[in-house]
């Protein structure tokens, strides 16, 4: 296991392996941002991910989120850390199949170190955003707005607005009117996850 891990790692940079190996990041949401941002993160080598999503995989996720065929009916949360197991099974997933609400995220994501947001709904994004930052004001979350449809890569940006709290998108296109679909849902994913490697080296460097 031991020359395994070393392989993985054989393309990184190696004085950044162990600050990332000590990082945890809590990802709220599990299907097109949640499970791209996650895959990305387990490739970086985070240490630890806490994953928490109340939801199954169904046939209509697969256009845009990381399942397969065969894990239709299965907790998404289930699937994808069996997904990130297969991928880099030298990092820690905790899963948490729940709703997300104001009383359970201060304990589920007490110990993280980014928090990535990753939800459907424009009322879950504001219910986590001012309960994240009434409980965890210096604790970097990373908002994503503005995934639907395709095209704009050029309109698509990060966006710092109060204290610590960072929001990736083109800030317009409405997944409520506009169908997401896998290119633009995981080029937002990644800028997510690009900025939680940003915040978190850039920090312990500092």
């Amino acid at each position: 296991m031991d020359a395994m891990k070393k392989a993985f790692y054989a393309k990184h940079d190696p004085t950044i392996i162990p600050l990332l190996e000590k990082a945890t990041v809590g990802i709220a949401g599990a299907g097109g941002l949640g499970s791209n941002a996650a895959i990305a993160l387990a490739r970086s080598g985070i240490g630890k991910l806490v994953l928490a999503d109340f939801d199954v995989v169904e046939p209509s996720n697969l256009n845009r989120q990381q399942f397969f065929l065969d894990q239709i009916g299965i907790p998404k949360v289930v699937a994808l850390k069996e997904t990130l197991v297969r991928i880099n099974p030298f990092s820690s997933y905790e899963i948490n199949q729940v709703t997300l609400d104001a009383e359970n995220i201060p304990e589920i994501y007490a110990d993280v170190d980014i928090m990535v947001e990753a939800f459907d709904k424009v009322e879950m994004k504001l219910m986590l955003v001012e309960t994240w930052v009434k409980h965890f004001p210096l604790t970097p979350l990373i908002v994503g707005s503005g995934i639907a449809g395709y095209g704009g890569n050029n309109q698509c940006r990060t966006e710092h607005y109060f204290d610590h709290v960072y929001v990736c998108g083109d800030m317009e296109s409405d997944a409520g009117l506009i169908a997401p679909i896998a290119p633009k849902v995981t080029l937002i994913a990644a800028m997510q996850a690009n900025l939680v490697l940003e915040l978190l080296l850039d920090r312990k460097h500092g």
